[in-house]
This record gives structure tokens, C-alpha cells and sequence, in this order.
């Protein structure tokens, strides 16, 4: 078989699986770590504890917790289910506002040095991986229909 047959059958092939391999990731990522959290096993529990006590005290932490892991299993579901984007897209970018936050508001323990980040830093910054998987996923969408002005 010639190089750019095989080139042109794996780009199809690419494009044909992305979107689902793409939305099943997002899945497997925010229902386990969520479901981690729910049943108090996150590795991610401290830091999101010290996040919490700068921003909402107001609120008992074990509810926030829990509350928070119920949010982001319902984000990995409703990546598995088309003609929810509207939907999950948005509560990504809620999702990704707050975990975003520490990168800023606990800089000592996600950075070690000047565009250094921790081992905590490196996990929060992968999430540039999870926007961009769901943009692809956006990007796939149907706009909605136009509305002519009468």
C-alpha cells in the first residue's frame, strides 16, 4: 500500500473516531475524578480544601466537596450523550473557572519557581488538554437554526 493512500485512510479514520474518543476521555476523566471525590478518595481533596477556605468558608467543605464531585460527574455523563453541548460546555467552563484558581490564588503550592509549576500546578494546567478536547466536541455541533426578523 502507497504511503499517502495509508495517510489518507488514517486521517479518515481519525476524523470519523475523534469526536467519540474525545467525548468518552472527558468522560473517563471528570466521572472518576469526581467520583473520587464524592466518596473521599481524591488526591486532589487538600488543595481543593485550602481553594475553598480563600473563596467560600461559608459552606460545611465535606457538602462542597461531595456537591462539587456530583458537578463534575454530571459534566463527564453529559459529554457521553449528544445534543447535550449546550449544556456541558457551559458547566465546563464554570468547572474550569474554579479549578483554574489556585494557579492564582495559592501560588505556593502550584508553582516552585518562575513558570515553575508543582506537581499540583501540572495537574491543574492539563486542563488546557480538556478545553481543547471539548472545543473539538463544540466545534462538531450544528448551529442553531436562523431566526428571520419579521
Amino acid at each position: 500500500m502507497k504511503v499517502d493512500i495509508l495517510d489518507a485512510r488514517l486521517i479518515h479514520f481519525f476524523r470519523r473516531v475523534s469526536v467519540p474518543v474525545a467525548r468518552f476521555g472527558l468522560f473517563v476523566v471528570f466521572f472518576w475524578f469526581g467520583f473520587l471525590k464524592v466518596i473521599g478518595f481524591s488526591p486532589a481533596s487538600g488543595l481543593v480544601q485550602r481553594l475553598f477556605e480563600n473563596t467560600i468558608p461559608f459552606i460545611p467543605f465535606h457538602s462542597f466537596l461531595v456537591g462539587f464531585g456530583v458537578f463534575e460527574c454530571i459534566i463527564g455523563i453529559l459529554f457521553l450523550i449528544r445534543g447535550f453541548e449546550r449544556v456541558v460546555i457551559p458547566m465546563l467552563f464554570v468547572h474550569m473557572v474554579t479549578t483554574f484558581g489556585p494557579l492564582f490564588l495559592l501560588p505556593a503550592e502550584t508553582w516552585s519557581g518562575f513558570m515553575v509549576p508543582t506537581l499540583e500546578g501540572q495537574y491543574i494546567i492539563k486542563n488546557l488538554v480538556i478545553i481543547a478536547a471539548a472545543i473539538g466536541v463544540a466545534a462538531h455541533m450544528h448551529p442553531l437554526p436562523h431566526k428571520s426578523k419579521l
